[in-house]
């Protein structure tokens, strides 16, 4: 079967990651969460910053604009903290804001922790890509995307993943296929591609 190739930017917004204070684990374990869960080929573009956010913009713009990255994930600075500007950053650089994104990875959250209110993550739309701001805990990142399962290991509530591939049909991305037991991606029947036998 063909699947087609897939162009993803991984950016890690982090100032004690960026001066190498400590080693970045969110972009390896989000890499490795991809390639579980996705039946397409993968090229990856990945940076870690600094919580700057003319730096931040620059780099999403060079994420889509150069890279031609059909979906752009980020982790870390969507907190209230007065260096948490990635929601600023991703809003600023958008043709188009995607408020649910946010409000379920919000939802997801908040089963865990009473502070996932103090998230402001958020998705956009620029060009034909969706940039999605995740959180910065690779367990959280995971459990946002994949959703959670109950002790027996069955999903008993979808992640934000799931919406993903038919948005990014929708702007006129690549055709995202996901292996249904680590995520099934949602989209209506007829918008379902069936592959040749």
């Amino acid at each position: 079967m063909n699947h087609d190739p897939i162009k993803i930017g991984l950016l890690s917004i982090s100032d004690r990651a960026s001066a190498g204070v400590y080693e970045d684990k969110g972009l390896p374990a989000l890499e490795e969460w991809l390639r579980s869960a996705l039946k397409n080929p993968i090229l990856i573009v990945s940076r870690v910053i600094a919580d700057d956010q003319a730096l931040i913009e620059s780099t999403l713009i060079e994420f889509v604009d150069q890279d031609n990255c059909a979906l752009v994930l980020t982790t870390g600075g969507t907190g209230p903290a007065p260096r948490d500007v990635t929601p600023e950053a991703t809003v600023a650089i958008a043709d188009r804001i995607m408020e649910g994104f946010g409000e379920r990875m919000r939802q997801i959250s908040l089963r865990f922790v009473p502070t996932a209110i103090l998230s402001r993550q958020t998705a956009v739309i620029r060009r034909s890509s969706l940039i999605v701001n995740l959180p910065g805990q690779p367990k959280s990142v995971r459990e946002t995307l994949e959703g959670f399962r109950d002790e027996t290991g069955k999903l008993v509530e979808l992640g934000v993943f799931a919406a993903i591939p038919y948005c990014v049909d929708l702007i006129g991305g690549p055709y995202i296929e996901t292996n249904d037991d680590v995520i099934k991606a949602f989209r209506p029947k007829s918008a379902i591609r069936v592959q040749p036998q």
